[in-house]
């Protein structure tokens, strides 16, 4: 299973919210639906959150084996 819990503490440390990713980093409402859902997201996602929030892959997703 993926947790996008890192996500949110790095968003919390970097006093970013949803509102940002959405409004000023052009991120989509359903992608931050889908991650607040704890739904797929792609790696191109990933790989954008990454950029836009200056930060690892750890920082963002963590796998919890099932």
């Amino acid at each position: 299973m993926i947790s996008y819990a890192p996500l949110w503490e790095t968003m919390k440390k970097k006093s970013i919210t949803t509102y940002t990713l959405r409004k000023k980093m052009n991120v989509s409402a359903g992608t931050v639906d889908s991650l607040k859902q704890g739904r797929h997201i792609s790696t191109h996602t990933v790989n954008m959150l990454c950029n836009l929030l200056e930060c690892r892959i750890e920082d963002i997703m963590v796998h919890i084996p099932d």
